[in-house]
């Protein structure tokens, strides 16, 4: 804007100043890269924090080489006061993954774990943890608070290990963690490890339950053990479960001669189906989120399964058809939808749902904006943002009428605007 007169600049500029510009970038929606787990066992009269961090093959950026294909990547793992001020600790690594073809690079079962553990003292701690890939050199990172807990009263439990497989190793049994903690895979049952630390031996109850939504519980069972003083390493696995899609929490409890509970540790855990999105753990949720891509009659359809899994069946059914290249195991259309939903709430949830609101309509259906104009301040007008799309010559109005971050679209979506397009 050209200024002609001062006068102009005073009166113009009142709202200019406070205007925030965002491109593109600041929308994207990244596919999940890694997994990570943080757990605390006891060790030397200190608590360790075990990290562990597992990467998909099909994250990692391969390049071929003399002797077949070569990617690797570093992980830096920081550690901060609660506050985020105050460094107490960093560590970084590499690790170089080596294989033969392309077959091993895509395979979604194919996967590296890596491990770190740190001495802390009790308290909560707030944890940055950023992979590198080393050939594109993008980075990924990753937030966390996390809370090292006192292990050193006795009786006490540390914290719960998923297991997904257990190998031997030059005559030495090693565990697999199930670090993405996704047990829909384990057709055995669930398998856990954990450790008890007391300081007299003799038996004592150990109780499990499961409980899903609501807290229900899904499973309870009470076994004795025989313990030592000092360290008690156990494993124990969940056989007669029958797990749904769904977030569940598992609680291993230590009770003494009268039933009371005197020590507990808590790991929540997913049953997720597999060819859906990691994102989706409800799949009545996920139905309705359909909203934005489905006709009437076929979301009555989805809905209308006489149970979870009939339900199930016809949603990924209705995404089979939409699915831009079936001729391999990615469903592009089907994983950059629920990318949009998940963004949608975490960036746009208020008196509702971020997929729910207007901004995550139009991010659901239209995808990132090209631009966005922020107008928080304007002198003579109500919080406002310019959604703009270039190659839809098309801009999208959303104004905030409470000033409590409830935008709404000016001019509603119609016609061939309301079509998802990914």
């Amino acid at each position: 804007m050209k200024v002609l007169k001062i006068i102009s600049f005073v009166f113009f500029s009142a709202g200019l100043m406070f205007s925030q510009v965002e491109t593109m970038s600041n929308f994207q929606t990244p596919k999940i890269k890694y997994y990570e787990d943080f757990l605390n066992f006891a060790e030397d009269n200190h608590t360790r924090m075990d990290v562990f961090v597992q990467v998909p093959f099909k994250g990692i950026q391969f390049v071929r080489t003399a002797k077949g294909l070569q990617g690797g990547y570093s992980v830096t793992v920081s550690v901060y006061d609660e506050n985020k001020k105050n460094l107490i600790i960093e560590k970084m690594w590499n690790e170089k993954i080596k294989i033969a073809s392309f077959d091993e690079a895509t395979n979604k079962d194919n996967f590296n774990i890596s491990h770190r553990s740190f001495k802390l003292k009790p308290g909560t701690y707030f944890i940055k943890t950023v992979l590198m890939d080393k050939d594109s050199k993008q980075e990924y990172p990753a937030e966390n608070l996390f809370k090292v807990e006192d292990l050193s009263h006795k009786p006490s439990i540390s914290d719960i290990l998923l297991i997904r497989d257990r190998t031997v190793v030059n005559g030495k049994s090693k565990i697999v963690p199930n670090v993405s903690r996704n047990i829909s895979g384990e057709k055995h049952g669930i398998d856990i490890y954990f450790e008890v630390y007391t300081d007299s031996s003799g038996r004592k109850s150990v109780e499990y339950v499961i409980t899903g939504k609501k807290d229900k519980v899904i499973y309870s069972k009470t076994e004795t053990d025989r313990f030592k003083a000092g360290k008690n390493q156990l494993n124990y696995t969940i056989k007669d479960s029958t797990l749904t899609m769904g977030t569940y929490r598992l609680t291993v409890s230590i009770k003494d001669d009268e039933g009371n509970i005197v020590a507990s540790s808590t790991k929540e855990f997913y049953s997720h189906l597999m060819g859906l999105p990691f994102t989706i753990t409800d799949i009545d949720k996920a139905i309705s989120q359909l909203r934005y891509i489905a006709n009437p009659d076929e979301l009555d359809y989805i809905e209308e399964g006489k149970n979870e899994k009939e339900k199930t069946k016809r949603f990924i059914n209705f995404w089979k058809k939409k699915d831009p290249s079936p001729g391999n195991e990615e469903n592009e259309a089907f994983e950059e939808y629920y990318r949009r939903v998940s963004y949608a709430n975490k960036s746009f949830s208020n008196y509702t749902e971020g997929w729910r609101s207007d901004r995550g309509m139009v991010f659901i259906i239209l995808g990132a904006p090209n631009n966005v104009e922020r107008h928080p301040f304007d002198y003579d007008a109500k919080p406002y943002e310019v959604w703009q799309y270039y190659d839809l010559n098309q801009n999208f109005v959303f104004v905030d009428e409470t000033g409590f971050g409830d935008y709404r679209l000016v001019t509603p979506l119609y016609g061939d605007f309301f079509r998802y397009r990914y």
